[in-house]
């Protein structure tokens, strides 16, 4: 029997062979699609209640025991975020059927789709450092055919640098791996954190690790590694950059966030003070950004980065507040982003621009939109009671507890800048004088309007009823800040 973790990963590999055969059978592919996100979903909701009972899970591949196979591990961290990346796939393809169009839809674009939730679901389950490296490549490949998809100008211009940044990056991957493995002599993560405590040389051990927050930052767009994802992420149709903006960079935080706290421990003066330094940059560059920018996807675009910052500060800490805080704003973000770029990409349909100085009006013809994105932004922005609010509260706390007090105050007072980031697309869109709107059918509205509606809905809930999820955050705390829990199940399986 298939045990019940490698569900979510061999689920959207199935459907998305199956698609490969009928590229041009528009109501098959998107029947199949979401039919196949959505028991990816289903399977994650299984795992969840099979990790939240029995605790960790691991299944070892093929015959040879840990650290030896292929090692696949579920706690409730990575459990998690396969949840919330499998239900933003599933509202991802919903919202294409109006926005991508006919000619991209019969062009595998559903099949990429499936296949980059299949190597972002492995991420997040892979036991192994090598492993994770490919399903790295594969969310990589997927995500490669969907930023060019269409092969409009700037989409072919921004993927040149986004593929030469990304096999530079996986090329450093691959040394940074092969110096592991050359100190180690393995790569099974519950191995390695066995192994690390007992090498004497944590010189070489702290530049290897130093060398892995490189690649991972280059993935999660860090500062100064974050050059790349403004543009190439502007470029692509609003689906797809949901999908990219949701996902992608929160695989390259998981990363961090796992071998930071798993087995990267043997020098945290230095390597999480520079993860600490690093994240607050991230944050002060991504406010610049944000606020530099009169271009709707630009805006989310750029408090991607901010996140990215908010997230990895909290991680740096390593105190229960911190890493708490972090994981909770790291589901929170995921489901924010998508939201927001779903609402940004009606409201450059409507307008048939993404300029906010060529809108305006927008309340009179669409409040409910307009009230609907307002909560959206309160939430990224972190106003009670929404769902931004208690991870940056967590992750403040953390910051306050720990040696890093400065970047607790940094992000309180970039929390306004983030409000005023996004309150400057409801004013300029939504009042004013009215602009002249492109007329879409009441279905092709509705069917952009209720994923990101569900969306909004659900940050809610997750916001008020945060005390009903922390049982479930604090867990997935647990494992990060005890690493035997993770050892012992893996190796003892």
């Amino acid at each position: 029997m298939i045990n019940l973790l490698l569900f979510p990963v061999i689920i959207p590999l199935l459907f998305a062979s199956i698609l490969l055969f009928f590229p041009k059978n528009i109501r098959m592919q998107r029947t199949v699609a979401a039919i196949g996100a959505g028991l990816a979903f289903i399977a994650g909701l299984f795992l969840l209640a099979k990790v939240k009972a029995d605790g960790v899970q691991a299944v070892t591949l093929g015959s040879w025991d840990a650290p030896f196979g292929i090692t696949m591990v579920s706690d409730l961290f990575s459990v998690l975020l396969v949840l919330s990346a499998s239900l933003i796939a599933l509202l991802v393809i919903f919202y294409s059927f109006q926005t991508i169009g006919k000619e991209r839809e019969q062009s595998f674009y559903y099949p990429a789709v499936l296949f980059l939730l299949l190597g972002v679901n492995g991420a997040f389950t892979t036991g192994d450092i090598f492993n994770l490296f490919v399903f790295f490549e594969v969310l990589l490949m997927s995500s490669y055919m969907l930023i060019v998809h269409g092969g409009e100008k700037p989409q072919l211009r921004e993927t040149i640098k986004y593929l030469l940044v990304n096999v530079i990056s996986s090329a450093f991957f691959v040394a940074a791996v092969a110096f592991l493995y050359s100190v180690t002599g393995t790569l099974n993560m519950a191995d390695l954190a066995v192994k690390i405590p007992q090498i004497e040389e944590t010189g070489i051990l702290t530049v290897i690790a130093v060398l892995f927050l490189v690649v991972f930052g280059f993935k999660a767009a860090i500062f100064p590694l974050y050059f790349w994802l403004p543009g190439s992420y502007n470029a692509p149709p609003v689906p797809i950059l949901a999908l990219f903006g949701a996902l992608l960079t929160k695989v390259g935080v998981y990363a961090i966030m796992r071998t930071y706290t798993l087995f990267f421990t043997m020098n945290i003066d230095f390597t999480h003070e520079l993860l600490a330094i690093i994240s607050i940059l991230t944050i002060l560059a991504g406010c610049v950004g944000a606020l530099a920018y009169f271009d709707v996807k630009k805006i989310i675009i750029y408090n991607i980065i901010i996140a990215v910052g908010v997230i990895l500060f909290g991680v740096s800490q390593l105190n229960e507040a911190g890493v708490d805080g972090a994981i909770f704003y790291l589901v929170h973000d995921m489901l924010i982003k998508a939201a927001l770029f779903f609402l940004v990409g009606i409201i450059a349909v409507l307008f048939g621009t993404t300029n906010l100085r060529e809108m305006g009006g927008l309340m009179k013809s669409y409040p409910v939109l307009g009230w609907v994105y307002l909560v959206a932004a309160f939430g990224l922005a972190g106003i009670p009671p929404l769902s931004g609010f208690p991870g940056k509260l967590l992750i403040i706390q953390g910051g306050f507890q720990g040696p890093n007090f400065w970047g607790s105050l940094v992000i309180l007072v970039t929390s306004l800048l983030v409000l005023l980031s996004v309150i400057r697309i409801f004013v300029y869109a939504f009042w004013g004088a009215p602009v002249q709107t492109v007329s879409i059918t009441k279905s092709a509205y509705q069917q952009m309007f209720i994923p990101s509606v569900a969306l909004v809905i659900l940050t809610i809930i997750v916001g008020v009823g945060a005390e009903l999820f922390m049982p479930l955050i604090s867990g997935a705390g647990d494992v990060l800040l005890n690493p035997s829990i993770y050892i012992d199940a893996v190796l003892k399986e």
